[in-house]
């Protein structure tokens, strides 16, 4: 069995994780800051680079597993958008229902 697709899922996960989960703490952070400058601008350089390292670095072991790595970053975008959904705005859990 090849774990390489599966570790390359992963690897697109954890990225997508970091860049998603970053954006909304910064988002969160830096609407109440009094220069959100300094929340979006450092965040969206230290995200992006990571990510595309991270890409590059998967590139370079084959497009099979660029794909599967884009998947686990897709997949990633989903999870952490599904779990914003159920939090307020001060990061506590919602009570009864939920506004689509």
């Amino acid at each position: 069995m090849n774990l390489t697709p599966i570790i390359s899922a992963i690897a697109g996960s954890l990225l997508g994780l970091l860049f998603f989960g970053g954006l909304w703490l910064t988002v969160r952070y830096g609407l109440s800051s009094p220069r959100p400058w300094l929340w979006f601008l450092p965040s969206l350089l230290f995200r992006s680079g990571v990510v595309l390292a991270g890409f590059a670095f998967l590139a370079g072991t084959g497009m099979a597993n660029l794909l599967w790595c884009t998947a686990g970053f897709i997949t990633a975008k989903i999870i952490v958008t599904i779990a914003g959904r159920n939090l307020d705005p001060q990061g506590r859990e919602r009570r009864g229902g939920t506004c689509i």
